[in-house]
């Protein structure tokens, strides 16, 4: 291993460690409201726009992942896919646009909603979370709050996505998300924000399973489909929480 890639990975891994460490009580929280959700038979939601959704679809109809999570897509904004792909990051300062996505879902009174985003200061997730709260769900946030604190929002109202949510899950990830620098690369290189936020969602979704479990309540748990039965388990659950599925339909 090269002395670049091994200083990444102990970048990555101090981060992972310090969210372990100091934030064991948001993902505590963050995982008692997401089984509070479920055990009341309410549905849950992410959302993350560009990069900041793929920690988001990681915990959607993923093996070894909560069958309830539904991932709340906006359109041109959930990641590169769309071109050209700088059209997903003009989307998430497009004022109004939240409420369309929110009112036209789902989602309603009693639900859960996780919204990712790494600096939390664009219009499009800090709309999400003012609409979440205005419908009647519940809000987690998982942000970096240094970018509240090293920046300026680009919202109106001058708030930042952890302004408006119910739990706040700080990612640590430094402004710009960048870990390393070299002479005679002109800009730092090495994002870890997609590490250290798949793993604090990951680590919020097994918690709050652990939570289930404890009350008595079975979590709907999925399978890997590479693995003998895996189809069959899935299916099973799929019929019974039918009514809080949507990424089947």
């Amino acid at each position: 291993m090269t002395d670049l890639a091994a200083t990444y990975f102990d970048a990555a891994i101090a981060l992972l460690r310090r969210v372990r460490d100091e934030e064991s009580a948001t993902i505590e929280a963050a995982a008692a409201a997401l089984a509070d959700t479920v055990a009341a038979g309410g549905r849950v939601f992410a959302y993350g726009a560009g990069h900041s959704s793929l920690p988001a679809q990681d915990v959607v109809y993923r093996a070894g992942g909560l069958a309830l999570v539904n991932l709340l897509a906006v359109p041109g904004a959930v990641g590169v896919d769309v071109v050209p792909a700088t059209l997903g990051s003009a989307l998430e300062q497009v004022g109004g646009l939240a409420r369309v996505v929110l009112r036209s879902s789902p989602a309603r009174a009693g639900d859960l909603l996780v919204i990712i985003s790494l600096s939390g200061r664009n219009p499009l997730p800090v709309e999400m979370a003012q609409e979440a709260k205005a419908l009647g769900m519940t809000v987690i946030g998982v942000t970096s709050v240094a970018y509240a604190k090293e920046t300026h929002s680009r919202h109106a109202s001058g708030t930042f996505l952890k302004d408006h949510c119910d739990v706040v899950v700080d990612s640590k990830i430094a402004p710009g998300d960048a870990e390393l620098s070299v002479s005679g690369i002109p800009a730092p290189f090495g994002p870890a924000s997609t590490v250290v936020t798949s793993a604090l969602m990951q680590a919020v979704v097994a918690t709050a399973a652990a939570d289930l479990a404890e009350r008595g309540v079975t979590p709907p748990m999925l399978r890997s489909g590479n693995v003998d039965g895996g189809h069959e388990w899935n299916a099973r659950v799929f019929e019974e929480y039918a009514d809080r599925i949507f990424y089947r339909r």
